[in-house]
C-alpha cells in the first residue's frame, strides 16, 4: 500500500528532528506539500491522500536535500517575503525576514510624509531576487522603480518577480555596480548590500555560506566597503520632500554606516530595529 501525505510528513519531521534541525515541523509541512502542489497549511486536510511512486521518489529527495542542510527555500526554489512568492537563482540571496524591517521603514517614511499617492521614484541597488523594490511597488499603487544588480541573472529573476507580482509595469532593471552610471532625483533610496566582513564568511550557516552568493554576503575588510560606494552618491541624487536613502545593515554596524551617513551630509539620521530587537537598518534623510 502507498504512503499517505500524513505518514510522509510525519516521517520527514521525525528524521529532521533527529538531525537537529530548528524548525522540522515546519520545514516537512514546506516541502511535502510542495510535493504535492497544496498549500502547507492543508497537510493536515489531506493527510490521507495516498502518494504515487513519483511523489515518494520527490519527497524523498527533498528529505534527502534538507538533511544535507540545502535552505527550503533553495529547494523549492521559491521564497516568500512580505506576503509575496519570489523565484531564487544561484545568483541571488534568499530574501529574509529581517529584511522586512526595511519594507516597514520606507513604508512607514512614505505615510509620515502623506505620499503614499505620490509618484514616487525608488531605485533599488544590489536588488537580487527584487524582493525590497517589488513589495515597495506592490504597498504604492504610483510609485515607479528602478533595481540594479551587477549579476546579469539577478536581474532576470527579479524581472520575473515583478511580472509574477503584478508590478513589472512599474519596474525597470539595470545592469551596474552600485550607482556607477545614475544621477537623480528619487525620493528613496533603498538597499541590501553585502555587508559581512571578509574574515567572518567562514563562519556563517552552512546553508548560507554553501548556496547564497558570495558578492551578496562579502563587504569587505570590515563590511562596509558597500556603504563607502553607495552613501555619498546616494545624498547627491536624493531630491524632494521626505527624500530617503535606507540601508539594511548588520547587527553591528549602526554606528558606523549613520556616521558614514552624517559624514556625507544627511541630517537626519536614525537606526531601525528588528523584531529581534537588533540594529538592521539606518533611515537618513536629508
Amino acid at each position: 500500500m502507498s504512503e499517505t501525505l500524513g505518514a510522509a510528513y510525519r516521517r520527514m519531521r521525525n528524521a529532521l528532528r533527529e538531525a537537529g534541525f530548528e524548525t522540522p515541523d515546519l520545514d516537512a509541512r514546506l516541502l511535502a506539500a510542495d510535493v504535492v502542489g497544496i498549500d502547507a497549511n492543508r497537510i493536515v486536510l489531506e493527510e490521507d491522500r495516498r502518494l504515487n511512486a513519483e511523489e515518494v521518489s520527490r519527497l524523498n529527495a527533498h528529505l534527502e536535500a534538507r538533511l544535507s542542510h540545502r535552505p527550503v527555500g533553495r529547494i523549492l526554489g521559491r521564497r516568500e517575503f512580505w506576503g509575496l512568492e519570489f523565484s531564487l537563482s544561484s545568483e541571488t540571496l534568499e530574501p529574509r525576514p529581517d529584511t522586512e524591517t526595511l519594507v516597514e521603514a520606507a513604508l512607514d517614511l512614505v505615510a509620515a510624509r502623506a505620499l503614499a499617492s505620490a509618484p514616487l521614484r525608488i531605485l533599488d541597488l544590489g536588488t537580487g531576487t527584487g524582493a525590497i523594490l517589488i513589495s515597495l511597488l506592490h504597498e504604492l499603487p504610483h510609485a515607479w522603480g528602478l533595481a540594479s544588480d551587477i549579476q546579469p541573472g539577478a536581474l532576470e529573476t527579479a524581472r520575473r518577480n515583478a511580472i509574477a507580482n503584478g508590478v513589472d509595469g512599474r519596474a525597470a532593471f539595470v545592469c551596474m555596480s552600485w550607482m556607477d552610471a545614475l544621477s537623480g532625483p528619487w525620493d528613496l533610496i533603498v538597499s541590501n548590500p553585502p555587508y559581512i566582513r571578509s574574515a567572518v564568511i567562514d563562519e556563517l550557516d552552512e546553508g548560507v555560506r554553501a548556496h547564497d552568493p558570495m558578492l551578496a554576503l562579502d563587504g569587505g575588510e570590515d563590511g562596509l566597503a558597500p556603504y563607502r560606494s553607495v552613501v555619498q552618491q546616494a545624498f547627491e541624487a536624493l531630491s524632494g520632500e521626505g527624500a530617503a536613502l535606507i540601508l539594511e545593515i548588520g547587527f553591528d554596524q549602526g554606528r558606523e554606516v549613520s556616521d558614514l551617513c552624517r559624514l556625507a551630509g544627511f541630517g537626519n539620521v536614525m537606526i531601525r530595529q528588528d523584531l529581534a530587537g537588533c540594529d538592521r537598518v539606518v533611515v537618513a534623510r536629508r
